[in-house]
């Protein structure tokens, strides 16, 4: 089951949009925000993508997200 955005339902698998992708020391951090305007912190390794933070919209979740 893929995890979905709490706010309007985009699923995480498809970010709206990369922010920036930084190397560590055990693989990637990566921004990334949803369609609605939430901003999330991934942590990309060997084991996987994980979800670390997610902020609420910028601005209220538009009809956008729920047509996709």
């Amino acid at each position: 089951m893929t995890s979905r955005c709490p706010h309007c339902g985009w699923p995480d698998a498809e970010p709206f949009q990369v922010v920036s992708r930084h190397h560590t020391g055990r693989g990637q951090t990566v921004w990334t925000r949803c369609g609605c305007g939430s901003l999330q912190i991934r942590s990309v390794d060997e084991t996987g993508v994980r979800v670390l933070s997610r902020g609420a919209p910028s601005e209220p979740a538009s009809d956008y997200c729920d047509s996709q």
